[in-house]
């Protein structure tokens, strides 16, 4: 570089050329990925299966079980595959990434969920809320040793092209959760600091996870007063996960079991492929037995992958080209297994670049006639509550955008152009087993179902149907008899007892609730502990 003669009466400024030699683009996002023809042959021929949605979203995190994971993943899925990015004549720009919110129970295997996004995603960053602000996050404006001023890019402008995973995203401070806000719907990213006024990309897709208020989900409360997120960060997420860690004893054996067997199993067993032996005695967890379906396993190791495991770490490589043609291959040929993460990135890759998927006129009109029932229905529930219970999450435009890009993502899966009928109903399936069942207080509504996530219906909410004075009656005189006054007890811990003897667990919630109301019970410690004053 170097600067202008300066003329008599010019300005006293100095005019900066940069004449450049060659240059080259570095990239690691889709766009810019090669595939050889071998893999391209077996890619074609995965997405030719009938049942290539199944065969993926097994491929998603295959060591973490349980029937509370199987939307989830799809979910993921669904993510990594993303919808189509649309620009319209006026120059506006339409996202076609998804996010998605995961909100529950500790050791639930949020993060691992997480951890192994990012590791499949083709971009992929890492974050912890707690340890992320708002500008390492979004940008971030540095004084260099000889004092000038240069930009630097966060997590969500290195993962452009990809995903940002954001753990314990509700420990963020509100401030800087408000700085993702642009980033997450129009995907830009602007800048005014220290005289540098820019606006960078932030194309990818969000994958958080949070806790409820109290760390854990309190079945004594709403939705609303369990959800501690703003209506307006919640509203940019196509799809909230509300994960529970239901205590059953005949599931929590189930689990004590697996764990035991996956310990047990990933012995010196496993280095010669015998970790599903150890497994097999103790009854490892497929997903499609009875009560094993709705057990909740978080991060465990089944026997084939401890032994695919022990493979890779003894030399195998799986990143070359022929390795990842061959896993697809026999994959798309037996329909058995699953894709490693690296033929599962690739396909990834190649769906991306391939791909660009469109609504037709039809599929059209059967989201949009859907989403008008759904706000009917979330409009119908509020005035059925007299108009005094507000959506935990609001349904607006925003989720029909979400459910096209969903159905769009189903069908980029199988390189189809157009979106057909049946990816409508798997997007619609998705959007109310997720968004509107942690939208609904209703614990007999068909939202509430077992067979979603394993989440028995009594579970999902408080606002059951309405309990009668007598048996309002009954509840006030155990917890009467249980609480004398001046005693403090746990709130959950009487509940429990109270249904361990028949009572209904709704229902003593909320004659608890009428004698708060009524000054008898004091609540302490964040609603965790009640006092009885009178």
């Amino acid at each position: 570089g170097g600067a202008g003669s300066k003329r008599p009466g010019a300005d006293n400024t100095k005019k900066v050329y940069l004449r450049v030699v060659g240059m080259e683009r570095e990239s690691s996002t889709a766009d810019t990925a090669r595939f050889s023809p071998a893999e391209e042959e077996a890619f074609r021929q995965l997405s030719r299966r009938p049942d290539v949605y199944d065969i993926l979203y097994r491929s998603i995190a295959p060591s973490i079980s349980g029937s509370y994971t199987v939307d989830i993943k799809k979910a993921i899925l669904c993510l990594l595959f993303g919808g189509s990015r649309k620009r319209l004549p006026d120059g506006m720009r339409l996202r076609g990434d998804i996010n998605v919110l995961l909100l529950g129970d500790p050791s639930t295997a949020k993060s691992q969920f997480l951890k192994f996004a990012t590791r499949v995603a083709p971009v992929g960053v890492y974050t912890s809320g707690k340890g992320s602000s708002a500008a390492g996050l979004t940008a971030s404006v540095v004084r260099d040793a000889r004092g000038e001023f240069y930009l630097e890019g966060g997590a969500m402008v290195l993962a452009d092209g990809g995903i940002v995973a954001i753990d314990e995203f509700d420990k963020m401070r509100p401030a800087d959760r408000v700085a993702i806000h642009e980033a997450m719907e129009q995907q830009t990213i602007s800048v005014a600091k220290a005289g540098i006024t820019t606006v960078l990309n932030s194309r990818s897709s969000v994958l958080a996870a949070a806790n409820p208020v109290f760390g854990r989900y309190d079945d004594l409360k709403s939705a609303s007063e369990n959800i501690d997120l703003m209506s307006t960060i919640l509203s940019r997420f196509d799809l909230i996960f509300l994960v529970r860690d239901v205590r059953d004893e005949a599931r929590d054996r189930m689990i004590c079991r697996h764990v035991m067997g996956v310990h047990i199993g990933s012995g010196g067993r496993a280095s010669e492929g015998g970790g599903g032996g150890g497994l097999g005695a103790f009854g490892g967890m497929g997903g499609d037995g009875g009560g094993e379906e709705e057990l909740m396993a978080a991060g465990m190791l089944g026997g084939d992958n401890l032994a695919q495991a022990a493979k890779s770490s003894t030399g195998g490589n799986s990143n070359t080209a022929a390795a990842i043609a061959e896993n697809a291959m026999r994959v798309a040929t037996t329909g058995q297994g699953e894709l490693d993460v690296p033929t599962m990135k690739k396909y990834i890759q190649y769906c991306k670049a391939k791909c660009k998927p469109r609504l037709s006129d039809e599929a059209g009109d059967i989201l949009a006639s859907s989403y008008v029932k759904i706000r009917d229905d979330v409009r119908k529930r509020c005035m059925e509550a007299g108009g005094q219970a507000q959506a935990a999450i609001p349904i607006t435009v925003r989720q029909l955008e979400a459910l096209v890009r969903v159905s769009e993502s189903l069908a980029k899966m199988r390189l189809d152009s157009r979106v057909q009928s049946e990816d409508i109903a798997e997007a619609l399936r998705l959007f109310k087993v997720s968004t509107m069942t942690a939208n609904s207080t209703d614990a007999t509504g068909s939202n509430a179902a077992p067979n979603h996530r394993g989440v028995p219906g009594p579970a999902a909410g408080l606002m059951a149907s309405m309990p009668t004075q007598e048996e309002l009656m009954r509840a006030e005189s155990f917890l009467r008899s249980r609480l004398a006054i001046g005693a403090v007890l746990n709130k959950q811990r009487v509940v429990e007892e109270a249904a361990a003897q028949g009572y209904n667990a709704m229902v003593v919630a909320r004659a608890m609730s009428i004698m708060v109301a009524r000054g008898e019970v004091q609540e302490r410690n964040q609603s965790r502990m009640v006092k009885r004053v009178r």
